[in-house]
């Protein structure tokens, strides 16, 4: 069961609907092309593959996205006037945040947060994003078209204030501490809202092991905040359904998902969103006994249990290639069945969190395993 949320009765909004058929769209493998993001230099990426081709899209006579059903039902997770979207007030890795009204000036902090708000339809309230994991999907580029990325990292609360942001979306909790964004008492006392992926929460707010329940409700909760529940509906449809198509493969093969690290690797625990993909798309992971979203990893422990395939993270700054580098040139890797026999998956870095790309991922993974094996 996922976290209780404001429970919403529309039909879907028309932008969740466009954003979900553009990743549908495209070959269903990860292919290497240029692209901007941000405005910013051209970068060679991988993207996403999607899962089903998509005829058409009527997009004419659809309703506002911030419309609201008179019978919109709440619960503890947030508190919601009949007949409205605000005032909102949702409790938020042990903050409480309240809002009058939906933000106007949205300013986010990591690839995750920023995809989910485009991919709502809010991309005329951002004001900027920061800290970009990568390129952004393709079916998104043009909704973040006039958006700035303000920072490469996370922005200092100077320069975060000069913004003038009236929201915070952070992808990771320590965005806001005094070193980076400034503690969320502080930017409350200068009227600034904050708010974290849930899925990120730490500490005692660390939610249990994730499920895509919690992300499908987390996905509704920054609907109900940003005003756009009936998005936020169609945005979950959209992914339940992609993930009915997925059939998972068979066998139950072992994965380890590897994101970075040289000497002691960083991989993919039990509790994350790793966990929650592997285990949707069929397979074991190895180190699904560690009850953390991220950890250390002994590559004698990973030698020992010799998994099938790899997962591979591929980012700007640490991308598929180099791992794979890495991994044949060590004495120790270089004996493992799966890089011996170059059975490798890759997934983009923001796909590896919690957000509006884990659905896909699970079907790229399946994809990819069944090219393999072929």
């Amino acid at each position: 069961m996922g976290r209780p949320v404001p429970v919403f009765h529309p039909p879907g909004g028309c932008r969740a609907v466009a954003f979900a058929a553009g990743i549908r769209g495209r070959a269903l493998r990860p292919q290497t092309s240029i692209t901007r993001a941000s405005r910013g230099p051209m970068r060679s990426h991988t993207t996403l593959p999607a899962v089903a081709a998509v005829a058409a899209l009527l997009l004419s006579g659809c309703a506002g996205t911030g419309s609201q059903d008179p019978d919109y039902e709440q619960d503890a997770g947030a508190v919601v006037t009949a007949g409205s979207t605000h005032p909102v007030t949702v409790e938020n890795c042990g903050t409480t945040v309240e809002l009058e009204d939906p933000p106007e000036r949205i300013l986010t902090v990591k690839s995750t947060s920023t995809e989910l708000v485009l991919a709502l339809g809010m991309g005329d309230r951002l004001i900027g994003t920061a800290f970009s994991d990568g390129p952004l999907p393709e079916a998104l580029e043009a909704e973040a078209a006039d958006v700035p990325e303000v920072s490469e990292g996370v922005p200092g609360q100077e320069a975060l204030l000069e913004l003038g942001p009236d929201f915070v979306f952070a992808g990771w909790e320590s965005a806001f501490t005094a070193d980076g964004a400034g503690d969320r008492d502080s930017l409350a006392d200068f009227g600034v809202a904050t708010y974290v992926a849930p899925a990120a929460c730490q500490g005692e707010n660390r939610p249990p092991a994730l499920t895509f329940e919690q992300v499908f409700d987390d996905i509704r909760e920054a609907g109900a905040l940003l005003g756009v529940p009936d998005a936020a509906e169609g945005l979950v449809g959209d992914q339940e359904e992609l993930l009915e198509g997925v059939e998972a493969v068979e066998g139950e093969p072992t994965a380890l998902w590897y994101s970075s690290g040289t000497d002691t690797p960083y991989v993919g625990a039990g509790a994350g969103a790793p966990q929650m993909m592997l285990e949707r798309a069929g397979f074991r992971n190895i180190a699904a006994d560690v009850d953390e979203t991220w950890s250390s990893l002994s590559w004698e422990v990973i030698a020992e249990e010799d998994p099938d395939v790899i997962v591979l993270i591929d980012a700007d700054w640490n991308t598929a290639e180099s791992k794979i580098e890495r991994l044949e040139s060590s004495p120790v890797t270089s004996q493992l069945s799966a890089v011996r026999d170059g059975r490798y998956l890759r997934v983009p870095f923001a796909a590896g969190e919690a957000g509006v790309r884990n659905a896909e991922a699970v079907a790229s993974l399946v994809e990819q395993y069944a090219d393999l094996t072929d």
